[in-house]
């Protein structure tokens, strides 16, 4: 996990760091309102796992009114619109998925995607955020360890007949992120956060996750040459 050693000090009243932070704010209140809504339908897909999904999408919807509350700390407006069509395409193909009940899929975009995004972006953040939106952070950091471990041990258990489908997952919807994070990069940068470290901290993120899962090195390599397609 990259840390910085110091924090710069920002005007968070600024015009152009507000006008940055109503789209970033938007884009972390829409992927908790997405997480919080993805984990309600993998409860319907995955009957037995019912309670601890239910649990997960509540945590998600507290995450999602504490990310709110940032922003209204600022006196910034998200702009939920641009948000929205941020996540379109992974919204959509996450959606395609759990119609055709492709669980391995819905997890691939939820529980490893979603999350090493999350987990990588609220990594970088911490440093370089405002008091409030900080403490928000570190609180909601916490628990997206626990919703990456589980998309983790269910695949784990899987994982013999869930690879090639992971695979395919994998290669549809790696390449949305690296397209994502171009998206936003001049916004992440008045924040204070460089596109290079969270290209870094996701990739770390997401291929500790496929080698928890079972993918070799090797796989792992061949997996993440495929969010290159975007860069």
């Amino acid at each position: 996990m990259q840390q910085l050693a110091v924090s710069p000090e920002f005007d968070f009243t600024s015009e152009s760091y507000k006008d940055a932070y109503s789209r970033i704010n938007a884009i972390v209140i829409e992927g908790e309102q997405e997480a919080h809504d993805n984990y309600i339908q993998l409860a319907e897909l995955l009957p037995d796992h019912k309670d601890e999904l239910q649990r997960l999408s509540k945590m998600e919807n507290r995450h999602m009114k504490g990310f709110q509350a940032c922003g209204r700390n600022l006196s910034v407006t998200p702009d939920m619109e641009f948000a929205r069509n941020y996540f379109s395409q992974l919204h959509g193909n996450f959606q395609k998925a759990a119609a055709t009940g492709n669980v391995v899929t819905c997890l691939l975009i939820q529980s490893l995607i979603i999350e090493c995004f999350a987990i990588a972006a609220y990594n970088i953040y911490i440093p370089v955020a405002d008091d409030f939106a900080r403490k928000i952070t570190e609180g909601v950091v916490k628990d997206e360890y626990m919703h990456l471990n589980f998309g983790e041990v269910w695949l784990k258990e899987h994982f013999e007949e869930s690879k090639a489908e992971l695979e395919q997952a994998n290669r549809q919807n790696l390449p949305l992120v690296w397209r994502m994070l171009n998206q936003v990069e001049e916004d992440a940068h008045i924040l204070g956060m460089e596109k290079d470290a969270l290209v870094e901290d996701f990739m770390i993120a997401y291929g500790e996750a496929l080698s928890n899962i079972g993918f070799t090195t090797r796989d792992i390599m061949r997996m993440s040459a495929y969010g290159l397609t975007a860069a």
